[in-house]
């Protein structure tokens, strides 16, 4: 099938070109003025449209695809700060302000604290937009805030701290591709809470759902079980525990716990056979059509209206009106369009965020493979079809993510297949079961055999996962995979389905070329990596870590090496390292023929012959650092993340007066040189 033959796909096409060049190009252009040739673009594009001459002339075409363009770039410019004459930004937000500020959604919170997205509604008595991070320091004594809530707190804005070593999760860039910039910190005290806050639609949503999950509560629901039933019916993913989460991650499974395409595209089929029937009266499929969609939007509101399930349920909102239509060659143009409304019309930035991009790629994927599949083969048995058509379903949806899973999460659970094959034919009966034991709950009439029923299930669920995430042998973990290999990936998988669906020569070439590129990529970079050798003085709270890269070999050198792992894994990954060895921190080392002194808590100075240039401050050393320079003579102080926070303070004024550059990991980052060779 060819795909860019349908015109919503190819506009799509075009759209995603022109946010992708909006966001990594500064064309220096005002939006106005980009929203102007936009808007003459549409006009001449309507003016060729409506003339007699459009089907005979190639320009309309041009006219078309730069016009679309055109609108992406506008669509991610406009949601650029820069280009909002009202956001927070644009204005003196530096130092403390009185902040007026309302909760929009609830985060997960951290061992240590309550988070919040929150929009700025005014700055002192100017009224402005934007949204922030709120952070609440833990604390058993204070009320949690509620989506809604409105408070005026008196503070200052932080910027979202970067990552401080390398290759270490972005959870600044994360927060910008979400629009949040910067973080307000609180504490118990520092804010008042506005009565009667503005009601809206999210805040009324988050308020149901409280209500279920209170309501559920009072049950005899057990702890994990009552987790599994939150995530999969209501969104809400905050109670699960970190192993059973994990369980379902390694099965493959991880995607149940998200309402998401997977959840309304089974409640999809589910409405189309119980509201089968009106089809039979006067306009029954039109008002089967508006029946569905109520109920899918009011599941969403069910389920707090989470991003990803507004997300989904736009999508299936289309998608059933393609089955309305009853034209199988229609779907690609429904979900093109529903890529088209949900990228214009909400957010153009959600094309950067991964569950958009899963989403998507997971439908494309099944309604472009799965017929594929099933024309290869299909069994006469009718158990084995129905196992064959599951299968199907999943190894098509898998081929879609796969190289999105690889790049994002570097890991590829080799069992998800029997994980969907158990699982995924009893979603429909959990999730109608769960519906309907929502709607008895809040009426007070949920009888507690059924509680015990839908428990045992979900127990029993939760068993099969964690039996299948123990077959470690078939779960492949820290997987190199980069942008280009994700790119080319793509390219195969694209060549093979259309060799399997129509073998040509030109197909058959293509798929050969992306093959051969995926190879020599791979080659280069494993070639590249062996001539590498660096050397990083990474951060960690109470430790000191060096971590020297020789080729494809890693030696972690550190004072508690048993809680480097993590940064290891996350440098292995990245580089392409195969053996990582582990060492006790020494004092002297030498650093392209320049020295390097550890000066440890034991204050051992360096001795006259070695006159070291770069000088590593580790485990709070109790000596006078201006006598130190002097004496030593160092070119470069790097102090590490095992240092007071009050002996940074005092280093770095002494530092400064004495001229010498200073280096604190906990601000700057880790320190990178060069190349290295060991004394």
């Amino acid at each position: 099938m060819r795909l860019l033959q349908f015109v919503p796909i190819k506009l799509t096409v075009f759209l995603v070109v022109g946010i992708l060049l909006g966001s990594y190009l500064d064309f220096g252009i005002p939006s106005s003025l980009i929203m102007v040739l936009a808007f003459f673009c549409l006009a001449l594009l309507a003016y060729i449209f409506f003339s007699k001459k459009r089907n005979d002339s190639s320009f309309f075409g041009i006219m078309a695809m730069l016009t679309t363009i055109g609108i992406g770039i506008l669509a991610i410019s406009i949601s650029k700060p820069k280009n909002r004459p009202d956001h927070y930004l644009n204005t003196n937000f530096q130092d403390n302000h009185a902040f007026y500020i309302k909760v929009k959604e609830v985060l997960k919170p951290t061992t240590f604290s309550n988070r919040y997205i929150a929009t700025v509604l005014a700055l002192d008595t100017v009224e402005v937009s934007g949204k922030i991070l709120l952070v609440f320091p833990m604390d058993s004594t204070q009320k949690e805030l509620r989506v809604d809530d409105e408070l005026i707190m008196v503070s200052h804005l932080n910027p979202i701290d970067p990552p401080l070593n390398p290759h270490q999760f972005n959870y600044k860039k994360y927060m910008q591709g979400l629009g949040v910039y910067h973080q307000l910190k609180s504490s118990q005290g520092s804010f008042v809470l506005r009565e009667n806050p503005s009601a809206t639609l999210y805040g009324t949503a988050a308020q149901l759902r409280n209500r279920i999950i209170s309501k559920l509560r009072e049950t005899d629901f057990r702890e994990e079980e009552l987790g599994i039933i939150q995530a999969l019916l209501l969104g809400q993913r905050n109670d699960i525990s970190e192993s059973v989460y994990n369980n379902y991650k390694n099965a493959g499974a991880v995607h149940i716990l998200a309402v998401s395409g997977l959840h309304i595209g089974i409640l999809l089929v589910l409405l189309q056979f119980v509201l089968k029937p009106l089809e039979r009266i006067p306009k029954g499929k039109v008002l089967k059509l508006a029946v569905m969609v109520v109920l899918l939007w009011g599941f969403a509101f069910l389920a707090g209206l989470s991003a990803s399930v507004v997300r989904a349920v736009t999508m299936f909102s289309f998608v059933a009106y393609a089955l309305y239509l009853n034209r199988p060659s229609n779907t690609f143009n429904i979900l093109a369009l529903s890529i088209l409304f949900i990228l214009l019309v909400v957010d153009p930035k959600l094309l950067f965020q991964v569950g958009f991009q899963m989403s998507y790629a997971a439908v494309f994927a099944i309604v472009w493979i799965y017929p594929l599949l099933q024309r290869l083969w299909l069994p006469k048995n009718s158990l084995l079809r129905k196992v064959w058509q599951l299968l199907s379903v999943s190894i098509a949806a898998q081929l879609g993510v796969l190289p999105i899973s690889l790049f994002y999460f570097h890991q590829f659970p080799g069992l998800f297949f029997v994980s969907n094959l158990l699982i995924v034919p009893f979603l429909g009966l959990i999730l109608g079961s769960g519906i309907l034991i929502i709607f008895l709950a809040l009426l007070n009439l949920l009888p507690n055999f059924m509680v015990k029923i839908y428990d045992g299930l979900i127990g029993w669920m939760n068993s099969i996962i964690g039996w299948i995430a123990q077959q470690e042998a078939f779960l492949f973990t820290n997987i190199s995979f980069d942008s280009v290999q994700l790119f080319l990936s793509y390219v195969i998988i694209i060549g093979l389905v259309l060799v399997l669906s129509q073998p040509t020569f030109k197909r058959i070439l293509a798929l050969i070329t992306g093959i051969i590129l995926f190879q020599s990529w791979l080659f280069y970079s494993v070639w590249q990596n062996r001539e590498k050798e660096v050397l990083w003085l990474a951060h960690q709270t109470r430790n000191s870590i060096l971590l020297h890269q020789m080729g494809t070999k890693l030696n972690v050198i550190s004072s508690d090496s048993s809680r480097t792992t993590r940064l290891a894994k996350n440098y292995q990954v990245a580089e392409r390292i195969k053996k990582i060895e582990y060492k006790e921190l020494q004092d002297n080392y030498v650093i392209q023929k320049q020295k390097l002194w550890v000066l440890d808590s034991l204050g051992v100075y360096p001795s006259s012959s070695i006159c070291p240039e770069y000088v590593v401050l580790t485990q709070s050393p109790k000596i006078n650092l201006e006598r130190f320079i002097d004496s030593v003579k160092p070119k470069v102080l790097i102090a590490d993340g095992s240092n007071y926070k009050s002996y940074i303070t005092r280093w770095k004024m002494t530092s400064e007066k004495k001229k010498v550059l200073f280096h604190y990991t906990g601000e700057k980052g880790a320190y990178y040189f060069d190349l290295v060779s060991e004394q």
